[in-house]
């Protein structure tokens, strides 16, 4: 079985946004990349999102946050309690670092657009998904162990 990260499988990327110039250049940068190529789909809003996870399974979500705080919160609500996209690393473009972060235990990493490279979303993505591969792990082992400690102490 191959793992998300080796180069000889394509990944499935979701943008999601509401500028079509900076989703293009997001586009091009993943284009650029050479060690990887990346199926992509773009999503606009809420509604156009919910269309593409029916036809459509990412691998990996970048989100514009141009898109608003209060359209940014309700979409990584949505996606984490989606069953096909709750376990998706998600990244979130920033179109600068003076306005605060949004914290969300479904946002693994933060993008600065302004410093935007191929390499840079390359190893976004390659990181995002091994961090949540092992996340996913660990979480499997905590509750394997829980419930043999459980069935150990009803025993008892």
């Amino acid at each position: 079985m191959k793992s998300p990260t080796q180069t000889s499988s394509s990944l499935n990327v979701l943008l999601i946004g509401n500028n079509p110039m900076e989703l293009g250049t997001v586009l091009d940068k993943l284009k650029e990349v050479r060690a990887q190529k990346f199926i992509t789909e773009i999503a606009f809003d809420l509604r156009s999102i919910l269309e593409r996870l029916m036809r459509f399974s990412p691998n990996f979500i970048f989100i514009d946050d141009n898109i608003g705080r209060a359209e940014l919160q309700e979409t990584l609500k949505q996606l984490s309690n989606n069953r096909k996209t709750k376990d998706i690393p998600i990244t979130v473009l920033k179109s600068s670092n003076y306005h605060e972060a949004l914290g969300a235990s479904s946002v693994l990493d933060y993008l600065l657009k302004q410093n935007l490279s191929a390499d840079a979303l390359y190893n976004t993505v390659k990181n995002s998904l091994r961090f949540r591969k092992t996340q996913l792990y660990l979480y499997k082992v905590y509750q394997k162990r829980k419930r043999e400690t459980f069935k150990r102490s009803a025993t008892i």
